[in-house]
């Protein structure tokens, strides 16, 4: 530096950097998702899953690779790779002809499925996914398991019982509800039938004494029409008899 030239500051050059720091860091890691293990039997076809999770938007130089190790064996082999949006289907190896590709990078996925299983097919794959510019993760790896005859779980035996049982449960509980509903409406009806049984003879012995309150003041009158008639021809008799005693 010539002398009497005025010093740089480092400000704006440690301001640049903690800008780059915060707004400018560096892709989250790829998160690749397969299956723990899977079953197949021998001449039978398996699909093999693979997905993933990406902080970036899906690119068109997305890749998939799936590579194959052995049971027993130490190293792997690639046999698939997807790239530019075309599969590619390595030529070496037992797998070259039994391949095909299943997946679709819009919906991450990268699966494949492999036909006519063998014995010899037992062990492991890996997939990896490269999402440039996100192109730093882990792979994930699914352990193929070829029998004569597809052995049934363990846990699915148990999720089936348990289903069942629930089921069952389930059913009890609605018969149960069901007739405790039946029972409690029947007993409502027979309520209200004794309640207006109850109120129909409250009602009676009060009808009838209205009635008899009604006919009370007819027979007074009926009584005393009589009594009049009676006086009356009693004093008719008497008339005649004095007329006919004068006469004589």
């Amino acid at each position: 530096m010539a002398p009497g030239a005025p010093s740089s500051s480092p400000g704006p050059i440690l301001a640049v950097l903690l800008f780059s720091s915060l707004v400018l860091s560096p892709a989250q890691a790829i998160v690749v998702y397969t299956d723990r293990e899977v079953h197949g039997a021998v001449g039978s076809r398996v699909t093999l899953h693979c997905s993933f999770w990406s902080s970036e938007w899906v690119s068109d130089d997305i890749s998939f690779t799936w590579r194959y190790q052995p049971e027993g064996g130490r190293d792997a082999i690639s046999i698939f790779h997807y790239a530019k949006g075309q599969p590619y289907i390595d030529e070496v190896g037992t797998f070259k002809e039994r391949i095909q590709w299943v997946g679709d990078p819009r919906w991450k996925d990268g699966s494949i499925v492999i036909h006519n299983l063998d014995y010899s097919d037992n062990g492991t794959f890996t997939c990896d996914v490269k999402n440039p510019p996100d192109i730093v993760g882990k792979t994930s790896q699914v352990t193929l398991y070829v029998f004569e005859k597809v052995p049934t779980r363990y846990g699915v035996v148990l999720g089936a019982v348990i289903g069942g049982v629930l089921g069952v449960v389930l059913l009890v509980l609605l018969l149960f509800y069901l007739v405790r509903y039946c029972w409690l409406r029947r007993q409502a009806a027979l309520q209200r039938r004794l309640s207006a049984m109850e109120k129909g003879k409250l009602h009676k012995p009060a009808k009838d004494t209205s009635k008899r309150g009604r006919q009370t003041p007819v027979l007074y009158a009926m009584l005393d029409h009589t009594r009049s008639a009676k006086a009356a021809s009693e004093k008719k008799a008497k008339g005649l008899g004095e007329s006919r005693k004068d006469k004589k």
